[in-house]
């Protein structure tokens, strides 16, 4: 591009949130029981209302994708995210990894979260985000019962390796799925090295060095022209939360690593770039986006 051509108008990313509590991260499963979680210090309505004043501040709405669970115990942190022309949005209602549900608790789940969060926020929720990103080759019926439950769209699909979830071979992009016509918005990646890698937040933007990120970001926008999705969790930004004790040295790294600097990260992220909520984004306007059969081994654009 020359010095007199001019730039790409800049496109505007989804911001969005996971709201759910440090215990109940994935990481931590074989050290908290599930029926422990009552013993530990609840920390997730205050942290969350942190991010609430942080997104005032600068002036942008985002997609909150609550726990059920968070939900029917602090209701008035759902009505306080709706108020603010937050997008309410379902995380599901434990934080159960997909493959660990039968279709019959998962559609359930979704069911029960979805009329509690509309009853709270007063507005039809349209999203859903799959804890752990576990929307993968083996529990791709979610879409189908995501469907049937009058959800619009889905964003839990990572189209990368990693050891505890990813579909590398889904689509990058935002696509339709074949047999529900459901609206699937995975995370963000860039690829690079014939590769993809993450992009849209979470303990990689706690690892890598800021401008390293942000040049990701970047080169999706400007050089793939797509709108990227960036997720964090309350938690991410609260470096005072209890220890956990008997946790692997690799998920301490993953999950308390740089929490001291999250939250002034999102703040400068969002000076660096524009942000809205998911379904203005990808939903308003927007008819256009290709039909994928994903398949365990891979994908087919119909």
């Amino acid at each position: 591009m020359s010095a007199l051509s001019p730039q790409p108008a800049a496109l505007t990313n989804a911001m969005t949130v996971d709201v759910e509590d440090y215990f109940q991260v994935a990481a931590f499963e074989r050290c908290i029981a599930r029926e422990d979680w009552p013993r530990w210090p609840v920390r997730v309505e205050a942290n969350t209302r942190r991010i609430l004043e942080l997104f005032a501040r600068q002036r942008i709405h985002a997609t909150f994708f609550i726990l059920g669970w968070v939900a029917e115990r602090y209701p008035a942190l759902v009505r306080d995210i709706g108020a603010a022309g937050h997008e309410i949005a379902s995380h599901g209602f434990g934080h159960e990894r997909l493959d660990n549900l039968s279709r019959a608790e998962f559609r359930a789940g979704i069911t029960r979260t979805k009329q509690l969060l509309e009853d709270l926020g007063g507005t039809a929720v349209l999203g859903y985000r799959a804890p752990s990103w576990s929307i993968g080759p083996a529990t791709l019926w979610a879409h189908e019962e995501l469907s049937e439950a009058g959800y619009r769209y889905s964003s839990s699909v990572a189209p990368i390796h990693h050891d505890l979830y990813g579909m590398p071979a889904a689509p990058r992009f935002a696509f339709r799925a074949a047999r529900s016509g459901l609206l699937e918005v995975p995370v963000t990646t860039v690829q690079m090295w014939g590769r993809n890698w993450p992009c849209g937040g979470g303990g990689f933007f706690r690892l890598l060095p800021y401008p390293v990120f942000r040049r990701g970001l970047r080169r999706v926008n400007r050089s793939d022209r797509r709108a990227g999705v960036f997720y964090f969790h309350p938690w991410e930004i609260d470096p005072q939360q209890p220890r956990v004790p008997g946790v692997t040295l690799k998920n301490r790294v993953r999950h308390y690593l740089n929490l001291a600097r999250t939250a002034p990260r999102v703040e400068r992220l969002l000076r660096d770039f524009r942000f809205d909520r998911m379904d203005r984004v990808f939903l308003d306007g927007h008819a256009d986006y290709p039909v994928v059969e994903l398949q365990a081994t891979g994908s087919r654009v119909h």
